[in-house]
Parts: structure tokens; sequence; C-alpha cells
């Protein structure tokens, strides 16, 4: 048996492939009275503050990003590209061919699944109608939770929600934000996703000094969690149900407490049936 109980995801490059500013946000940019270099530096260099929600709501936080562009909108120019950034964001998601096969085939196996995903308002609001979103039991937001990755409140919040120890999480990443790093020095076992598309990944303070296990494909996670039981492997997949606001509802899941970690982690090729 391989000891784990759930598979914990990014999402921006991991779940999906790759992503890039579409031409929308130039479009955007110049609504607001910036030019799009202006307005993509602005975007980068305030990312981690506006994950954390550090520029308040999604309508204070654009127009502080437009300000410091060069920009000075109207409202009404705000409300408008408002509307027009999450539609951007959800355009730059592309689903990898092999996200929705693995996520069934864990749920399948009676395995839980979880994302941690540092972003700002927009996933949130687009994540509900896209086709992953039924095979998720709980997504961790860092606007939600106010931090980013690697801070152990975002790996053990997905850790409380889903009943689990950290030690009997595998967590799946790209290495953007020092995950992996954070989710290893929280206890769980981590992987980093090495894709060849990611070489034009659009990502944030990565994970440079990785020199855990990698895998090429999403695919490669289902060895890792091979052994488990066989009427594990038969599980009968539970939808997950969404609250009419939106956001997840968790029910059925069950809130669980902290747990100490308890024994030293084992490796992973310790973990993993052969």
């Amino acid at each position: 048996m391989s000891g784990f109980r759930a598979v914990l995801f990014d999402f921006f490059g991991t779940l999906t492939t790759a992503v890039g500013r579409g031409e929308a946000h130039a479009d955007i940019a110049r609504r607001l009275g910036c030019s799009p270099a202006a307005f993509y530096a602005e975007l980068d260099q305030s990312f981690p503050a506006r994950a954390r929600g550090g520029y308040g709501s999604p309508a204070e936080a654009l127009r502080r990003v437009a300000r410091n562009a060069g920009g000075d909108p109207t409202d009404d120019q705000l409300a408008e590209a408002l509307v027009a950034r999450v539609a951007a964001v959800r355009a730059d998601t592309r689903l990898r061919a092999e996200t929705l096969p693995v996520l069934t085939a864990l749920r399948r196996r009676g395995l839980l699944t979880g994302l941690v995903s540092d972003c700002c308002h927009e996933l949130p609001l687009f994540l509900p109608a896209l086709p992953v979103a039924s095979l998720l039991t709980t997504c961790v937001y860092s606007i939600e939770l106010a931090t980013c990755k690697p801070d152990p409140r975002m790996y053990l919040t997905a850790c409380e929600r889903l009943g689990v120890r950290p030690q009997q999480c595998l967590y799946v990443g790209d290495g953007g934000s020092r995950e992996l790093s954070g989710a290893e020095a929280a206890g769980m076992t981590a992987v980093r996703l090495v894709a060849t598309d990611l070489a034009g990944h659009l990502t944030f303070n990565r994970d440079e000094g990785w020199t855990g296990r990698e895998i090429p494909s999403l695919s490669e996670t289902l060895p890792l969690v091979a052994g488990l039981p066989a009427r594990a492997r038969h599980a009968r997949l539970i939808p997950v149900r969404w609250t009419a606001a939106g956001r997840r509802s968790d029910r059925g899941v069950g809130e669980a407490s902290r747990h100490r970690r308890t024994g030293s982690r084992r490796r992973l090729d310790q973990r993993t049936a052969h």
C-alpha cells in the first residue's frame, strides 16, 4: 500500500498547460489608460501581494495596478475591465489532456483530491464552471486565505478540510511559488511536473533548488499512488457540490482538527509500490 489518502495539485501550469497572457490583456490595459508593457510589469511585480488580498477588493486591486502603470480609469472603465479581466484569465486557461482522466482515476481509486493555488480574485470565480470542478474534493485559494505558498497554512488547510495528515498527501506542482519545498516542509511528499510546454510558463518565485522526484506527465501520478486495496479501486465517485454563491461546499468531506506530525517522513520511493 502506498500510504497516500489524498493527492493535491497546483492549478496554473499543473492541471493546465503553460499559461501566458493573451491579447485580451493588452486590450484591458488600453481601456484602463495604460500601455500593455507597463500594465504587465505592474501585474508581475504586484502578484504576490494581490494573491494574498493585499490590494483589497477586485476593483481596488485593478485600480491600483492601473494607476501604478500610468492609468487613471473612470468607475465605468474599471467596471468593464473587471469583467474583461476574469474572461481574459479564463481564456488563458487550458486544461491538460490528461487532467480529467487522472482526476477521475484517482477518485475512483478512493483517493481524495484537492487544489492548492496562489491566485487572485479571478480563479475562484470561473473554476466552478470548469469540468475539473466536480473532480476536486476541496480547493484552497491564497486570495481567500490571505497568504501564499509556501506558507504551511495553504497545505494544512487542505489537510484539515480533507481529514488527512500531511504525511498521507502527495503534492504535484510545476514548482512556482516554492510550492514543492513548502509542501515537503509541511510534511507532504512532493513531485515536480516537468512537462515540455512549461518552458514558456508564466511563473513566480520558482523552486529553483528542487532536487526531488520529477514526472513528465500528470499521468505519472497514478503509479505513485498504486497499491491501494482492491476494494478502494472500485469506490463510487461521489460528486462535489457547489454553493449558490459559486464557492465549494465541502459537506460530506468532513472537517478534521489539525494533526501533529508523527515520526519522520518516508522517502517517495519507499512509499511507492513497485
